[in-house]
Parts: C-alpha cells; sequence; structure tokens
C-alpha cells in the first residue's frame, strides 16, 4: 500500500480508486468498537466514589481504565500507521501533502463520507506535524537558491510577479519577504509573505509594486504585508499564516523597533460577486408582482431590499442613457459593473455616480455579512481570526482585471495593533464580533 500510495505515476483515477480503498477499508474496526461501547456501558460506578479507599478504587476502577485504552486504540483508524510511517521517510510530509491535495479534489467531485473522514484525520496529523516548532523562518532574499526564488514567482497568488525585476524590487531596499520552511520539505516554503517598509498605511497597490524609490529603511514606520500565498494545495485549511504573521510581527520589531503600525493592504476577494448575485436578485424581485400589489397591510415583499440610499439612487438614475441604462439605480448598477470591459472606471461621470454605493456597500459586507457567525469575506475572516481589525477601505486600489472582477477595484486595511491582537481575535472566535474603525462605521451608515 505504502509504494502505491508513494507513486506519482498512477494516473488521477487510479489515485482516487487507491484513497477510496484507504478511505472504506482501512479505517476502524466498528464491530470492536461497539463490542468495548457494550462492555463499558455493563460496568457499574460505584455508589459514592468519595467513600472508596485508594486500594478499593484500582481495584473497581481497573476495568474502566482497561476498556478505554482499548477503546482510545480501537478509534484510531489503521491508516493512522500508514500516515506515521510515512511522515518518518525522506520526502514522506511532501507525499503527504500531495496526497491530501488529491483528497480535497476527490470531494469536490464527490461529497464521499468516508473521503471526509480521511481528510479530517489526514488533515489533523498535518496540523501536529506542522507545528510553528517545527518551521523555520526564513527570510527570502535575492542571494537565496534560484530554485526558492523560482517557487516564489510560480506560487504568489495575490500579485502575479511580472517579471525579474519585479521581483528583484520586492526583495529589494524597503521590501521583505518572509517564508516558513520545514527541513523535511527543503528549499521550498509552505507559505510565504510580502511586506513593504512605508512612512503611512498604502491606499493602493500601486504605490506599493510600482512607485519608486522606495524611502529610506530608516524613515519607516509600518510594516505592510501586502500578499500572502500558500505553496501546498493539500494543507488547504490548515492556519500557518497566522503563525507566520505573528513571527514576521516580532521579527520586523525587533530587526527595526521604528515601526510601529503593522497593517495590511488586502484584497476583497468576495464581494463584487455577493453585490453581483445580491442587485441581480433583487432586480429580478422589483419586476414581480409582489411588488407592483402591495400586501394587506401595505409594505411590499420581505425579501426586496433596495441596497441604495435615496441620494445614490437619484445619481445613478440621472446618468446620461447612452452611458448607463436600467430600470432603477440597482438595475444600472448591474449593468454597469457586469460589463466584461469595465468601460465604467475610464469614465469620470461613473465613477462619481459608483463610488458612495460602492464605498458604503463594501464597508457593509466587511463588517456585517457573515457566514456561520463569521465574516463572510475569506481574506477577512483569515484576518479577523488572527486578531485584526478594519481600519480602511481604499477606493480604486487595484485597478487590475482581477482587482476589478473580484472587489470593483476596491481594496482595504487591516491593522495589527500589538496590545490588542489576543482580545480581539478572542472575541471574534467567541462571538463573531469585528472590531473597526469608527470611520468605517460610518461608511456604512453616513446618515
Amino acid at each position: 500500500m505504502m509504494c502505491l500510495i508513494t507513486s506519482r505515476s498512477l494516473s488521477l483515477e487510479n489515485r482516487r480508486k487507491l484513497l477510496l480503498v484507504l478511505a472504506r477499508d482501512y479505517d476502524l474496526n466498528r464491530s470492536q468498537v461497539r463490542e468495548l461501547i457494550k462492555q463499558y456501558l455493563g460496568l457499574e460506578l460505584p455508589a459514592d466514589k468519595a467513600q472508596v479507599s485508594g486500594s478499593e478504587d484500582e481495584g473497581l476502577f481497573s476495568s474502566f481504565y482497561r476498556i478505554e485504552r482499548n477503546l482510545r486504540h480501537a478509534l484510531q483508524p489503521v491508516y493512522e500507521v500508514l500516515f506515521e510511517r510515512l511522515n518518518t521517510h525522506p520526502g514522506g510530509l511532501r507525499t503527504l501533502t500531495i496526497l491530501r491535495a488529491d483528497i480535497l479534489s476527490i470531494l469536490v467531485e464527490e461529497n464521499i463520507a468516508s473521503m471526509r473522514a480521511l481528510d479530517s484525520y489526514l488533515k489533523e496529523k498535518l496540523i501536529t506535524w506542522l507545528s510553528p516548532a517545527a518551521l523555520e523562518l526564513h527570510q527570502i532574499t535575492w542571494d537565496d537558491p534560484a530554485s526558492l526564488l523560482e517557487k516564489i514567482v510560480a506560487y504568489e497568488a495575490v500579485h502575479p510577479i511580472s517579471n525579474l525585476l519585479d521581483l528583484k524590487r520586492r526583495l529589494g531596499i524597503g521590501r521583505r519577504c518572509f517564508g516558513y520552511l520545514h527541513p523535511a520539505i527543503p528549499g521550498e516554503p509552505l507559505i510565504f509573505i510580502e511586506v513593504a517598509l512605508l512612512k503611512d498605511v498604502a491606499q493602493t497597490i500601486q504605490e506599493v509594486l510600482w512607485d519608486s524609490p522606495p524611502i529610506p529603511e530608516s524613515e519607516a514606520t509600518c510594516a505592510l504585508f501586502y500578499s500572502i500565498s500558500s505553496t501546498q494545495l493539500g494543507l488547504a485549511g490548515i492556519n500557518l499564516g497566522k503563525f507566520l504573521i505573528k513571527r514576521v510581527v516580532t521579527h520586523v520589531k525587533r530587526e527595526m523597533p521604528h515601526i510601529s503600525t503593522f497593517a495590511t493592504l488586502s484584497p476583497i476577494p468576495g464581494f463584487m460577486s455577493w453585490l453581483l448575485s445580491k442587485l441581480a436578485s433583487q432586480t429580478v424581485l422589483a419586476e414581480g408582482d409582489n411588488l407592483s400589489q402591495p400586501q394587506v397591510d401595505g409594505s411590499s415583499s420581505s425579501f426586496y431590499e433596495n441596497i441604495l440610499k435615496p441620494k445614490e439612487e437619484e445619481a445613478l438614475m440621472s446618468l446620461p442613457k447612452d452611458i448607463a441604462t436600467g430600470k432603477n439605480g440597482m438595475d444600472v448598477m448591474l449593468n454597469l459593473l457586469t460589463s466584461t470591459s469595465h468601460k465604467w472606471i475610464h469614465s469620470p461621470e461613473l465613477l462619481s455616480a459608483l463610488k458612495p454605493p460602492l464605498m458604503r456597500v463594501c464597508a457593509r459586507y466587511l463588517l456585517q455579512e457573515k457566514k456561520r457567525g463569521k465574516a463572510l469575506d475569506s481574506v477577512a475572516n483569515f484576518h479577523l481570526q488572527n486578531g485584526a481589525m478594519v481600519e480602511r477601505i481604499n477606493w480604486m486600489a487595484d485597478r487590475s482585471e482581477k482587482g476589478l472582477s473580484q472587489s470593483g477595484g476596491i481594496m482595504v486595511n487591516y491593522v495589527y495593533r500589538l496590545d490588542h491582537i489576543e482580545e480581539y481575535a478572542h472575541s471574534y472566535f467567541s462571538n463573531g464580533e469585528i472590531r473597526a474603525s469608527s470611520d468605517l462605521h460610518r461608511c456604512v451608515d453616513p446618515e
């Protein structure tokens, strides 16, 4: 089995079959588990444990201890032995991350209970093996081996590196790049983060990536995290970034005590898809009979919500018909934002009409839209659970095709206030509380 698992010559379909066998035939012996539970339930506790002496206690409870020990052993799946042995082999940890990537790809296509259990167990093992104590913080520089630098270029997921000059700038004066390395996967960062040393918190990605020359590092007061990328698909859902950010903050603070602000300039990847879906659904509802015919109490459909303020509606409906059309403000907004050429960013008139509603609704999306009690946006959830607060949203901060498609060009600054990181992380984890600046709260409801 181990030889088959470690072989990369197998086709994707054969790896899928092999993993299904592993998940279904090498998990628990449930008959044994049921029998042990039956034995355990048949034991009787002493009526008054406080009155049992030490020697009697050992005798009475020995059966409990024995069955509990046997249960712990029986509840360990057979494939645990395979994982443990594989982890001790050279290249084994890399193979296990590739194995989990295969498992995740299968689960995307088909939700198989035994495969979910296999994934959950392997994920727990990887979390243990990749504890912060086992990871090395490495500052990546231009002097590192070419093979490592090539991986930085290949795996940069937020702002693609265009050429060697771009890479050299990101590793040069006024910039830092840090990665987590593991001795079992040499020469390849599991995750890396890019940092800009600035006088103030940047409002656009253009000033981070392209503006030059950088300021002297001695004049910097802000360390801005502008990109964090994972290199291993098989480590999805394992929050190495949380520990990396904290280690980098500690390192930078020690190296440059004059740095007082630690912030991010982050994308908002889910905003535009959420907004367009909402605009489309509300437009359909607006055209329905449920709005044209008032209900008994005089109200409209409880599902309908005009997300625009009266002044925003008026501004959108006042636009010349040759550049913007629609039956109402939301319809106009939907038509403009679904344009694949993004013509609206080149028109001062359209930008002026779109900025107020987009900024306000984006603030609402970040602070109020949730899933299972946590921020709906994945990047927001990542930084908030790490103890950051939402400081500011920035208009036309990323004019790239990706930035416009994901968030209408808006980016957000999260700030890590060192004295409050644990407090903010705890309140977010406990009750979903999102800490944000007063300016951002006013942006949600300016009136």
